[in-house]
């Protein structure tokens, strides 16, 4: 029989750790976004945090710190207390494309985070300069076969999603085309629009406004069926590309070691901002759907899977940073 002084003093933790679990968040919480404002995550990041800091009772504080790629603000939610008050807006790119590409990068996907929810799911659109001189992918496919590493693409850096999917396409088309990062959607789109990049895969809220504008001009998304969030734009099987469907997701993460209860109360959140009208319709406008995942577990088995696959289009592409 356990003595009495100890099962007092479990008793004591249980109802100590309840207690905790409940109060929290008991001070503002700080979102990481690895990208400046401006782009498709901060979009994400803005539009779901503001309901969801609601639902928490408790501001919900969207951090930017771009640079490297995402490492930056990665290794800062990774070396942050697992207390719940330091979280990230992350992908795929965490377990594994970050530590090829980022020799620097101090943190291990599977070993520094705790995945908790996806939070939504879009495909990204192929936008070119306005003066380039092609009318479609297949246009695009032959011009770039025509003159291998002379036509230029702009990513929001190294290894993120907008590079991933350009590698996924030259791949796919048997072409060859030159990387030019940059620190950010924003800034990415701005050089194609600029003229000074010939093409870019960016997320809808980077690019359409550069479209409307007519400073650019979109070729197609990056899935293989017409997407229902765009359907005047042809996709990729229609314009000729086969073996490539690529879609990108945005999720939330906490540092490793976050208690259960913590995990729960921020999932439990986020499924119910996911499933707020009103949320859904942001994220749509933004070309977002809101995608929130079946559990916390299913999350870490679904984004171990995308982040393997990220890591093996990297290997094989023979990216690095340049």
């Amino acid at each position: 029989m356990m003595p009495r002084r100890t099962v007092l003093t479990l008793l004591l933790a249980t109802a100590g750790t309840a207690a905790w679990a409940q109060a929290y968040p008991a001070r503002p919480v700080t979102l990481a976004v690895g990208f400046p404002p401006g782009g498709g995550a901060d979009a994400v990041a803005r539009i779901v945090s503001e309901k969801l800091g609601r639902v928490l009772n408790q501001t919900v504080v969207v951090d930017n710190r771009p640079g490297a790629g995402t490492t930056l603000a990665s290794e800062f939610v990774a070396r942050a207390p697992a207390d719940g008050y330091t979280l990230l807006l992350g992908a795929a790119n965490l377990y594994g494309s970050d530590q090829i590409l980022y020799k620097s990068a101090k943190y291990d996907g599977a070993k520094n985070f705790t995945p908790i929810s996806r939070w939504s799911s879009a495909p990204l659109l192929l936008a070119v300069r306005k003066d380039l001189p092609v009318q479609s992918v297949k246009d695009l496919v032959a011009l770039a076969r025509s003159a291998p590493d002379k036509l230029t693409y702009s990513s929001s850096g190294a290894g993120v999603i907008t590079h991933l999917a350009a590698l996924s396409f030259s791949q796919a088309a048997g072409v060859r085309m030159l990387h030019v990062p940059f620190k950010g959607g924003a800034p990415s789109v701005q050089a194609v629009a600029a003229g000074d990049v010939d093409l870019t895969f960016a997320t809808p809220p980077s690019v359409l406004p550069m479209v409307q504008a007519g400073k650019m001009r979109l070729l197609a998304v990056t899935t293989q069926k017409r997407s229902p969030l765009f359907p005047q734009v042809p996709g990729l099987e229609e314009s000729g590309v086969q073996g490539m469907d690529f879609t990108f997701s945005f999720g939330l993460f906490g540092p490793a070691g976050l208690p259960p209860e913590v995990v729960k109360k921020l999932f439990d959140a986020s499924v119910q901002v996911l499933g707020d009208p009103d949320v859904k319709a942001q994220l749509e406008k933004q070309g977002n759907i809101a995608a929130p995942s079946e559990s916390p577990e299913e999350y870490r088995r679904w984004i171990l899977r995308e982040g393997a696959e990220s890591k093996a289009l990297t290997e094989r592409s023979g990216a690095s940073l340049q």
